[in-house]
């Protein structure tokens, strides 16, 4: 579903916010561990509106030349620090260099510019506003652009094989960032970072789409986990390394961070005041991420933990969440599909793909709050979504189908009720269909079908055993045939 997480163009958001969100570790530790001295004062800013154009680089106080030739030349003994904290090999020097704020968000604003990269983040928005996960008026690419203004630290280029150092971020706020951008620069040269996050295909590109397909769709997901928890753990390794601790037997390290994270930092205004989606979606591969790591270090030790985390990555989401299942070799049956072509012929296919764990505990938690999410999603088995535009209407409202599948029944028709609460919040004018849906949105638990109508059209709501069929916005032939084929091919 988080397709603006997913796409190449866009994963450059990703490593540059690796400064927003590790530079919070160090104050986590600093705050909850070991300190009692209340942590240095954040830098003070105007904060901007988002997408407005301004420099902070002109309002911001430079390091010194001494101080970043002192950087410059502690590269090397981080990268020794990394090297030894993972197992991964140093094979080469790592380049670095010097650059501005305003380098980097040219950078970032260029890439965003680019065609395809602005319509895949459009074609994310509609489908993230369709399930109530963005606000109807919400403007995507503006705030990512609008949160990397905000705050940016260190981080290392794949392309370019070089560790882009900031010169308006204090040298010691740099130093942990630098442990963990130094590990990508590991793992880049190991194991080829840009290749390796690319293996697999990308769904859109399909012309026809299986259940394998579908799995597949949530690998960008796992792998960034996988590159993001191992650096996590490394940083997180750097900053205890005076203590005598490290981070598996550090506990209390990984709540502050995980609280830290989705908290945000005094002065990070954009991400503080962000949808839950974007928290939970742009914190997942550090949070979850260092989990997964720590917890293969305590089984497996480094190799598992790092180069046998990219030999051998997770494939869903679940496995991150859970790492337990990824240990235990767990393999979760694909949902077989509909003939999406054959079903939708009077449609134009606009966006499709997975609906994993991680999908399904944001959407409980945007709608039943976080202790329902914490009890649902690990009972999820399945899911996917499949988005279509009408033909003669391409102005039409997004036409949706979502399947999900669940451990049980009871599990099923918790989220169906969930589900079903989210009507009033995701439209304005929601009407039952029949008496018995009235009161529908408020029970703990929905059987059997429900229908509504809203102002985008007819919503369905089906349970059958431990499946949940959602239909949203299609014509009433199609959505028959769709409650027909998905719950037949669950009976095969």
């Amino acid at each position: 579903m988080k397709k603006f997480y997913r796409k190449s163009q866009v994963l450059l958001l990703a490593l540059l916010l690796t400064g927003i969100l590790a530079a919070q570790a160090p104050r986590a530790l600093h705050d909850s561990f070991f300190d009692d001295s209340p942590p240095p004062a954040p830098e003070q800013k105007t904060p901007t509106k988002s997408g407005e154009n301004s420099s902070p680089s002109t309002q911001e106080q430079k390091i010194s030349p001494q101080e970043a030739d002192e950087l410059f030349h502690e590269v090397d003994e981080i990268l020794k620090f990394a090297s030894k904290d993972s197992g991964l090999p140093v094979k080469r020097e790592v380049k670095r260099r010097l650059t501005n704020r305003d380098e980097v968000v040219a950078y970032l604003e260029k890439n965003m510019r680019e065609d395809k990269s602005a319509q895949r983040v459009q074609r994310s928005e509609l489908v993230l506003k369709k399930f109530g996960l963005l606000p109807h008026d919400f403007k995507l690419s503006p705030f990512l652009v609008g949160l990397l203004r905000e705050q940016i630290a260190g981080y290392y280029d794949a392309k370019t094989k070089t560790m882009n150092l900031l010169d308006w971020v204090p040298a010691g706020q740099q130093r942990p960032v630098l442990a963990h951008e130094l590990t990508h620069a590991l793992q880049d040269q190991s194991f080829g970072l840009e290749k390796w996050m690319k293996d697999g295909g990308d769904i859109d590109k399909k012309k026809e789409i299986t259940p394998a397909d579908i799995v597949a769709d949530e690998a960008d997901e796992t792998k960034q986990a996988i590159v993001e928890g191992q650096a996590e753990a490394v940083m997180l390794d750097y900053a205890l390394a005076g203590t005598g601790h490290s981070l598996v037997d550090s506990p209390e390290v990984m709540a502050a961070l995980d609280k830290d994270m989705m908290d945000g930092t005094p002065d990070s205004v954009q991400f503080r005041n962000a949808p839950i989606f974007l928290k939970e979606s742009l914190t997942f591969p550090y949070r979850y991420g260092v989990e997964f790591v720590v917890a293969l270090l305590k089984t497996g030790g480094k190799g598992k933990a790092f180069g046998g985390a990219f030999a051998d990555p997770p494939r869903i989401t679940r496995q991150i969440m859970q790492p337990e299942t990824y240990l235990s070799g767990e393999r979760i049956e694909p949902m077989p599909l509909p003939d999406f072509k054959e079903v939708f012929k009077g449609y134009d296919r606009f966006d499709l793909g997975a609906i994993g764990e991680f999908d399904t505990y944001m959407l409980v938690e945007q709608y039943a709050g976080l202790e329902a999410a914490r009890r649902l999603y690990p009972h999820w088995r399945g899911g996917y979504y499949y988005s279509v535009l009408p033909k003669e209407h391409p102005t039409a409202p997004l036409g949706l189908l979502y399947a999900s599948r669940w451990s049980g029944e009871e599990h099923a028709e918790e989220f169906a009720a969930v589900y079903a609460r989210s009507l009033t919040q995701r439209y304005h004018d929601v009407h039952p269909t029949e008496a018995a849906d009235e009161n529908a949105p408020a029970t703990d638990k929905l059987e059997g079908k429900h229908t509504w109508q809203t102002e985008e059209g007819a919503v369905v709501i089906e349970v059958k055993g431990d499946e949940v069929l959602v239909l949203e916005s299609l014509d009433e032939g199609t959505s028959r045939r769709l409650e027909t084929d998905v719950f037949a091919l669950q009976s095969r």
